[in-house]
């Protein structure tokens, strides 16, 4: 089955790719000739995620799903959250974001956080969510040279390294994208 994978980001892309392995053709924005950039204007990850496929599956027709994250931490009351992107500003730095949100850890005892992933699946013009919840703790600096994002600062529960520490198979036992994506792949499985 064919699915365009609403995202320009290629972290994401090889990630979903390495996931959901070769029982999909999944086919990125670039490759299916999709040069735009969606904007995720709402305050929710499940409405961004929504709003992501709904515009490539009104442009194309084609079977599509898109994905949100965000890294939400308890001691600040669920931030960076849906801006987890664009938390220290538009330009989207992983190094930016990751040193704002340490500032804002700075003397806080509660270092508990998670990431958050919601998948939009629009199949023949239906829609289904499927979420994908990974439950750990940031430490105060970055250790590990994989991974993208805040990676190289956040601990999964029942490990002692960060995601960057973690070869893309081993974070697939953790990740949060990964346990959304196995959601979708069931139900397409189902399908």
């Amino acid at each position: 089955m064919k699915l365009i994978f609403a995202s320009n980001n290629q972290h994401k892309i090889e990630e979903m790719r390495s996931i959901l392995g070769n029982r999909f053709d999944v086919v990125s924005l670039k490759e299916a000739g999709i040069d735009i950039d969606i904007p995720e204007p709402h305050d929710t990850l499940e409405a961004n995620a929504s709003e992501k496929a709904k515009v490539i599956y009104e442009m194309t027709g084609v079977n599509c799903f898109s994905e949100d994250t965000g890294l939400e931490v308890y001691a600040l009351n669920g931030e960076p959250g849906v801006k987890s992107a664009r938390y220290a500003g538009e330009g989207r730095s992983f190094d930016a974001n990751i040193e704002k949100l340490l500032i804002n850890l700075a003397g806080k005892a509660d270092r508990r956080a998670r990431f958050r992933a919601v998948i939009s699946l629009l199949i023949d013009g239906k829609e289904i969510l499927f979420e994908g919840i990974c439950e750990g703790k940031i430490i105060d600096e970055k250790r590990g040279n994989g991974g993208f994002g805040y990676d190289p600062v956040f601990v999964p529960e029942a490990s002692a390294r960060t995601f960057a520490e973690m070869s893309r198979e081993e974070k697939a036992n953790y990740s949060h994208r990964a346990r959304a994506a196995e959601k979708l792949v069931a139900f397409l499985n189902k399908a």
